[in-house]
């Protein structure tokens, strides 16, 4: 088992009331704490809370094969777990009707692109996978676990008058100009053990009390632990809240019986190229 290391992001959307599980960071503005793997940009997969105060950017992520042609091991499908929400959250995912792209980058540009995502309300245990290619955003009031392909490439395409930089045609040439549903979209009881995502790149199980063994597969090596609660521990070592661990297999984990926690592990290409 490996405690892995945080990295702090500020952002101009984050909170100044983390929760103190988290550490103490002087009242900084706090959007994204990361857990990093030490296999780096090597590592497939990427864990990070998410606080929101304002709505981020409208963006989009590229593909494996849009990324690959820009030189990057992999593109970005993620997926979102909401901890907990303030009334009038929300996240967008996708458009609320088909459009073209001159359509689109007209909307990008005047503003009018916020009218056109499909904003869903949003409430703790609420999931969400995102693909890549589909635009998104997320809004205010929001702690997230989100679960991602490690990739650090965005392409903004709105920013509500921010002073950051857009990747409108970056970002037009991946984006899916089409409403959005997706069948792993669910919420999520505090008490259910089970298997939110099974690929196409990771797999992703949510763990709820005692009884877990029987969902929790052996194979999962460089599998991730993320506890949702205290609780949670790994060969009798507690994983705390705020915490992520690396593991090479998943069957020492024990939970509480009030405690959950994700547990995500990249899924594998086997000789033919077919993953697993």
């Amino acid at each position: 088992m490996i405690r892995l290391e945080t990295r702090i992001v500020e952002k101009p959307w984050g909170r100044t009331d983390i929760p103190p599980v988290f550490g103490d960071f002087g009242g900084r503005r706090i959007g994204e704490i990361w857990f990093e793997d030490p296999a780096g940009a090597s590592a497939p997969l990427r864990v990070k809370f998410l606080f929101t105060s304002q709505r981020l950017s409208i963006q989009v992520h590229p593909d494996d094969e849009a990324a690959r042609a820009r030189g990057h091991a992999r593109g970005k499908d993620e997926c979102w777990l909401v901890v907990d929400a303030e009334n009038g959250g929300e996240i967008g995912v996708g458009l609320t009707e088909a459009v073209d792209t001159r359509t689109l980058r007209g909307a990008a540009c005047d503003g009018s692109i916020e009218e056109r995502i499909d904003w869903r309300a949003a409430s703790a245990g609420d999931f969400i996978y995102n693909p890549a290619g589909t635009i998104h955003a997320i809004g205010p009031g929001l702690v997230l676990v989100e679960v991602q392909q490690n990739l650090d490439l965005t392409y903004r395409l709105y920013d509500y008058g921010r002073d950051r930089e857009l990747h409108l045609d970056d970002g037009l040439a991946v984006a899916t100009l089409t409403p959005h549903h997706d069948a792993r979209d669910t919420h999520v009881k505090d008490d259910e053990t089970r298997l939110l995502v099974d690929g196409p790149h990771f797999r992703l199980l949510h763990l709820a009390g005692t009884e877990t063994g029987t969902f929790t597969p052996q194979e999962a090596g460089g599998a991730m632990l993320v506890p949702l609660s205290n609780g949670c521990s790994v060969s009798g070592e507690v994983v705390a809240l705020g915490e992520c661990v690396l593991l090479d297999g998943s069957d020492r984990i024990a939970l509480a019986a009030d405690a959950r926690a994700l547990l995500c592990w990249p899924r594998t290409p086997d000789t033919k190229g077919a993953p697993q």
